[in-house]
Formats: structure tokens, C-alpha cells, sequence
């Protein structure tokens, strides 16, 4: 069938749904996605495996999808994923994974998916620094991994003025630009942390000035009609009218060939995603 292109609208409204759904904050999700992709769904990294709305690498994608897919209709993708002694995630199968990994541009799932990893950390950081986690906070888990930001914003509650740069070598050896200013000196904690929130709240601000979650959120949940957001643009009567069309191209084989559209792909992952929205999962 036709693929139309992802609409910004579409994008938002994937968005609010999972900000609905998580309690996930809608502008922190929307800024995030702009700075991560411009809220382009197809967008790929040039150096890393990170790929679609929030720039998930292959590990991470994996684990957040194995602990949450199942809540959210993905539950074969979910059950797909092994753990190696070493705590490397994988799939057995060459095109179940790459069904898998190929909902990083659905942004439905990958919307979700951000979601969920934002709700674990917000658990994690409020715990440790007794205080709500705002979504700058969030973002330096994104950005660090939740131990880095852990130990970012621990020092910066006792020093704000400590120097980035001396408390993360590594990270400020790959990050120049976020650790030292123009005049190459090292920027505080505090000042790393407020231009991230500058970032952030400038990002979320520009992506739309309509972008609401009422807005969206309204048109997204309307589960009763033919309103779902899905990676392809497409609606569920879209979808069950390519099911249709699809599964009477096997009218009369065999069995072991009308089983194979049932095989996860890109395409049958894309199916049942849209069909399980459909039915308000």
C-alpha cells in the first residue's frame, strides 16, 4: 500500500498519546524529539546505530522495548529479545529484529518507548535527590545515562560551580561544546545545566505553537473512529484494508505460505501495531 509521509501533526499527536498514557510530561517529550531529530521520524545517525524520533541506539532500543513493550501492544517483540550472560540484549531471528528495530521511526512506539524510559529515570532521580525531576533532569539521564546525571546532579546540589569538564574526562573530550564555552574555558556545572534547559525549553517552544496536548492528545485518542496514529501516516481502516488485501493474495495456498505474512517484518510489525491501536491497546 501507499506510504504517505509522516506529517509533523501526526508526529504530535503520537507524542501527546504517550504523554497521556505515561504521565510523562508533553513538552518535555516534543523538545526532546526536536533536539533529537527535528521530529523527523526517519532521522539516522551518521556515527552510532541511532535511529528514528528519539535517536535510540540498538541496546538501548532493545531494552527499553523488552521491559515495556508488552503494556503497550508489542508484546512479540518484547518476547523476542534475549539476554546474554554479559547483559547483551538480542534476537535470534535476522527479520524479527529487524522488525523491531524498525518501530524506532514508527512514532508511535518510539514515542511510547521515550515515554517509559523518561518515566524509569524520573523513579530513579527522584529517589535519589529527594526532589520532583524536572525535564532538564530528564534530559541529562538522556544524555549521560541515568548513573552520569545521577552524580551530575548530586554535585551540582553541594557545588554549582564545580567545573563539568574536571568531573567527566570522557564526556567532555567527546562533548566539547557542551563542557567549554567559546573562550575554550570549562563551563560549571550550573551553567551546563541551565544551557540544556535553555535548549530544551527553546526546542519544545518551536516545534509548534499549536502543538498542545489537548490539541493532539484529542485527536490521538479517538480509538472509537479511524484516528490512529501509526509510523506510516495511515489510518486502521487503512490498515485492515491492506490486511485484506493482503491475506487474499493467499487465498487457497498453502499453509506454510499464508503463515509467512505473519512473520514479523517491518510490514506485519507495522500491521499489528496499527490493528492493536485500533482496538484501543
Amino acid at each position: 500500500m501507499t506510504v504517505n509521509s509522516i506529517t509533523t501533526g501526526r508526529i504530535q499527536s503520537a507524542i501527546a498519546l504517550a504523554s497521556s498514557k505515561t504521565g510523562v510530561d508533553f513538552d518535555y517529550l516534543l523538545g526532546q524529539a526536536k533536539l533529537e531529530s527535528g521530529l523527523n521520524a526517519n532521522a539516522k545517525a551518521g556515527t552510532s546505530s541511532a535511529s528514528g524520533l528519539y535517536q535510540f541506539i540498538e541496546q538501548s532500543w532493545l531494552s527499553v522495548v523488552k521491559k515495556h513493550g508488552t503494556e503497550h501492544g508489542l508484546g512479540w517483540a518484547a518476547n523476542s529479545i534475549g539476554t546474554s550472560s554479559s547483559g547483551r540484549l538480542s534476537v535470534g531471528d535476522a527479520g524479527t529484529k529487524a522488525a523491531i528495530l524498525a518501530l524506532r521511526n514508527d512514532p508511535g512506539a518510539a514515542s511510547l518507548m521515550a515515554a517509559e524510559y523518561a518515566s524509569d529515570n524520573k523513579a530513579s532521580l527522584e529517589g535519589s535527590l529527594n526532589r520532583p525531576a524536572s525535564g532538564t533532569d530528564l534530559y541529562m539521564a538522556h544524555f549521560m545515562g541515568l548513573g552520569g546525571a545521577t552524580k551530575f546532579l548530586k554535585t551540582m546540589q553541594a557545588n554549582p560551580q564545580a567545573s563539568g569538564a574536571a568531573l567527566f574526562l570522557a564526556a567532555a573530550r567527546a562533548n566539547h561544546n557542551v563542557f567549554y564555552d567559546s573562550n575554550n574555558q570549562p563551563r560549571t556545572l550550573s551553567a551546563i545545566y541551565d544551557r540544556f534547559a535553555d535548549k530544551l525549553g527553546a526546542a519544545a517552544a518551536g516545534a509548534s505553537a499549536t502543538a498542545t496536548p489537548t490539541n493532539y492528545a484529542s485527536q490521538a485518542l479517538d480509538m472509537d473512529g479511524t484516528t490512529v496514529v501509526t509510523g506510516s501516516n495511515e489510518s486502521a481502516d487503512d490498515a485492515l484494508a491492506w490486511a485484506t488485501t493482503a491475506m487474499n493474495k493467499f487465498t487457497g495456498k498453502t499453509t506454510q505460505a499464508a503463515a509467512s505474512i505473519l512473520r514479523p517484518t517491518p510490514d506485519t510489525a507495522r500491521l499489528a501495531y496499527m490493528m492493536l491501536a485500533r482496538l484501543g491497546g
